[in-house]
């Protein structure tokens, strides 16, 4: 379904990121795995992707920082040429309440967040445009859609990719590329092992099909997005949160 086209899935080392690398290197992408310090963690999922009988390399490189992303973004195209599918999936959260969130707190959430989706478009726009099946995919939560207490950077940055993907999908469409983003409810990764198990039952009592996500129902999705079969789909936000209303 998706082979010879060359896919970058930013945060990919560990959580969704590291299951939509596997999935979309599963139905023959050429898959690009950035990490920013995790490289070894990286590497495994190379690694897996290779004994699948995939196609796989580490790309290193912080997306909140242009250069580096311009650097990250020419060594893929050195390996397999141009870029057809970004995923945008990178993301950080440093939660406390408003009153207590410092000004370089704010920063370090919008930077890494929203300053990220920026590089990373901006660095492979051309390459999306001129692909025969670009896709621009981003990686949104629930949370940008209802907000979360002591999340107001993070919920900020989540509900951003709403319009910049309604927009930039108006903007590609002459080009035949897709814009979508995918913003999913809780899902099963380290980042949720961390919340106390109360809270973990209060959040289960919100969610209407009773269980939290598994990363294959997001990663599932994001295949979808990348492959012919999501073509007449764009500037849409796909929820992915087992019922949650917002």
């Amino acid at each position: 379904m998706l082979a010879g086209q060359t896919c970058v899935v930013t945060g990919a080392s560990r959580g969704i990121g590291r299951g939509i690398a596997m999935e979309l290197g599963e139905y023959g992408a050429n898959v690009a795995v950035n990490f920013r310090s995790s490289e070894a963690e990286a590497a495994e999922v190379v690694d897996a992707i290779r004994d699948a009988g995939g196609s796989a390399i580490t790309a290193q490189g912080d997306v909140s920082d242009h250069a580096q992303v311009e650097a990250m973004c020419e060594d893929v195209r050195d390996a397999f040429g141009p870029v057809d599918v970004l995923v945008n999936n990178a993301g950080i959260t440093v939660d406390k309440t408003f009153k207590n969130m410092t000004k370089e707190d704010w920063d370090r959430v919008i930077d890494v967040n929203l300053g990220g989706v920026y590089n990373c478009t901006h660095c492979l726009f051309s390459d999306l445009l001129e692909s025969e099946q670009g896709r621009l995919i981003n990686i949104s939560s629930v949370v940008g859609q209802q907000g979360n207490y002591g999340q107001a950077n993070y919920a900020t940055t989540k509900s951003g990719m709403f319009g910049f993907t309604r927009t930039i999908a108006l903007e590609m469409a002459r080009s035949g590329s897709t814009a979508n983003c995918v913003a999913p409810g809780f899902v099963k990764t380290d980042m949720l092992e961390e919340v106390p198990e109360r809270v973990q039952e209060k959040i289960l009592e919100r969610i209407p099909l009773r269980r939290f996500a598994e990363v294959e129902d997001v990663s599932g999705i994001v295949r979808f997005l990348s492959s012919p079969e999501s073509g007449y789909m764009t500037g849409q936000v796909l929820a992915v949160n087992g019922g949650m209303e917002w």
